[in-house]
């Protein structure tokens, strides 16, 4: 025990006095005992450990004096809030640092107000006529921050902090978001096991609460660190009003916007305090910094009742003042938007403006059921796509191996330039597969439309494709039960896009390179570029013939008639390849080759 560095023993439901052994660990460098039933005075003994530097106690029973030798000892770093401390030395003042907490809030206010707004861990924010203040304090282990109205008060660490990083306390989303007023989602605060919002100089009498949350941490990608489940409690007025609350559960997914909203909450002294709390549940086998914790993006308090006269006074004169500015910018920009419009369309009927419409409007136009990123996230993502992250070669480009910055890991394709057709596939690609989900279909993340680069960004696939997995030199190894698995899955793949998505679709292009497997080895149908839709129709003549030599159907490759029988002419002769490990694709056969079909034939 002596030779122990860290001890870490937070919500153990841990009762009595801290016993005076801890003080034998001799190398003790960080104790947790927070959020426990500990009662009593902190030990005199504690001071002996000359290797601490990180010592919480929040949300204990301590009582007695404030320890003399922790005021002194300037490498230590402490959390003794939520106790039943005697005595404890207050700054004399209150600034913009890490401070006394009930110093600050007791602060004289200079008048009451009637609504508070924050964009946590963002920037400020105009969404109509309701400001949000900024919140972008980089937050700390143990720390409390001040502002006029309203303070922020963290605790806890992230284990996997390193020296210098920063920001760690505020999250940061990796893609676009697709959702209203989506500045208010870009970050959010964080916090390793508490984190609480006081909004002070508020007017007592009932006000009303709303919460937004929006999971832009952990994605839905079945990687490694997606695995984890954020959970934990929400506190109002010391009143527990969310128990056990996950985001992505309540909000049906992430990146998706949820709001809770908290009526006739009861302010008395001025002061409105909202905790959330990590008890440990959710993510414990795999944490990783954001993964477990609170998260909080949007805060806002509006009162319940008028304010006094004096206060809606003020407000209506600032309210008119602003609507006729308002109302002479609105007017100048009208008579310069109606000059523009006429110059336009002059232009235009005189033939300057071709009619065509640009790709980025095509692609933006789309309803599309995914995300947008952009092209420096890819960059960063692939090492500015370095060969050494090179997949492999696509029916329209390259696809690369990339790593976001919350760890997950994707595959990016690509489109290549030289493709005459590829602006138009790449519309069908992408307006195709953001609507399409099921566990034995490559997931679509998102896409990048900027300048000449079209990139779509999927799931990355551990194993690769079933044709490398069966055909290379070095290939996995499968044994029959994960062959049949591999089937089946196939099998359920085209059975939804035939028969059970909304929108039916005949792949034309079912071949081994077209199937990816997963780190369980589970098969998904990928590259649907290719893909027809059929709306109504059950069969349709194909205007241009698509697909594979050695994979395509007889009436499809000679005369271009389609059906989806045609997806399953190609399914058999991938379950010939997976039972036999032999390829049917050579172009050119030499002497003893023989052709895969003729050589089920003659067994």
């Amino acid at each position: 025990m002596t030779n122990m560095w860290r001890l870490m023993l937070r919500s153990c439901n841990l009762k009595g006095k801290i016993p005076p052994y801890i003080s034998q660990m001799t190398k003790l460098q960080k104790l947790d005992l927070s959020f426990n039933r500990l009662e009593g005075n902190i030990p005199k003994e504690l001071r002996g450990l000359d290797s601490l530097d990180k010592l919480y106690l929040t949300s204990n029973l301590l009582s007695g004096p404030f320890p003399d030798w922790m005021r002194t000892t300037e490498k230590l770093t402490t959390d003794l809030s939520y106790n039943n401390f005697s005595e404890i030395s207050m700054p004399p003042t209150c600034n913009q640092q890490s401070l006394s907490l009930g110093n600050c809030l007791n602060n004289t206010c200079s008048q009451d107000y009637y609504s508070l707004h924050i964009n946590c861990g963002g920037k400020e924010t105009t969404i109509g006529e309701i400001k949000y203040e900024a919140d972008r304090d980089q937050g700390g282990v143990a720390k409390f921050v001040t502002y006029d109205r309203w303070g922020i008060s963290t605790t806890g660490e992230f284990w996997d902090i390193s020296k210098g990083d920063t920001n760690v306390y505020v999250a940061e989303n990796t893609s676009i978001l697709r959702m209203n007023n989506s500045d208010l989602y870009t970050n959010a605060r964080l916090s390793a096991l508490s984190l609480t919002y006081f909004a002070r100089c508020l007017g007592n009498g009932n006000y009303t609460v709303e919460l937004h949350f929006s999971e832009i941490i952990i994605r839905d990608n079945r990687s490694f660190y997606s695995l984890g489940r954020r959970i934990f409690d929400v506190f109002i007025q010391e009143n527990l009003v969310l128990k056990d609350f996950n985001i992505e559960r309540e909000a049906g997914g992430v990146d998706k916007v949820v709001v809770k909203n908290f009526k006739k909450v009861e302010v008395k002294n001025k002061i409105l305090d909202i905790r959330f709390h990590w008890s440990g549940k959710g993510t414990t086998a795999a944490p990783k910094r954001g993964n477990y914790g609170p998260l909080i993006s949007v805060i806002s308090i509006e009162s319940g009742f008028k304010p006094p006269q004096s206060i809606q006074s003020t407000k209506e004169k600032e309210r008119l003042t602003s609507k006729t500015k308002i109302s002479i910018v609105i007017g100048s920009v009208i008579s310069g938007l109606c000059l523009i419009f006429a110059i336009v369309s002059i232009l235009w009927w005189k033939g300057f403006f071709g009619g065509s419409t640009s790709r980025e409007k095509e692609l933006k136009g789309l309803d599309l059921q995914t995300g947008f990123f952009t092209f420096r996230q890819i960059k960063a993502a692939t090492n500015n796509f370095d060969p050494a992250n090179k997949l492999g070669e696509g029916g329209f480009g390259s696809v690369y191996k990339g790593i976001l910055l919350d760890g997950s890991i994707i595959a990016v394709k690509q489109l290549s330039s030289k493709s005459r057709q590829g602006n138009r596939e790449f519309v069908n690609e992408i307006g195709m597969i953001s609507g399409l989900h099921h566990p034995n279909l490559v997931r679509l993340y998102g896409c990048c439309i900027e300048g000449n680069q079209l990139l779509l960004v999927y799931e990355y696939m551990e194993n690769n494709s079933l044709a490398r997995a069966l055909f290379e030199d070095g290939g996995l190894r499968l044994d029959w039960p994960t062959r049949h698995k591999i089937c089946v899955g196939i099998a359920k793949g085209l059975a939804f896009l035939h028969e059970e998505s909304t929108l039916r679709v005949v792949h034309r292009d079912i071949k081994t390179t077209n199937i990816l497997l997963d780190r369980d080895l589970n098969p998904k149908i990928s590259d649907f570029g290719l893909a027809k839709l059929d709306e109504e129709e059950n069969t349709h003549i194909s205007t241009r013939i698509a697909g594979t030599v050695g994979y395509m159907a007889p009436e499809y490759a000679l005369w271009g008639y389609l059906t989806y029988k045609a997806d399953v002419f190609s399914f058999g002769v991938v379950a010939l390849e997976i039972v036999a490990g032999k390829s049917n694709m050579k172009y050119r056969p030499n002497e003893n080759y023989v052709c895969l079909l003729d050589w089920v034939r003659r067994i």
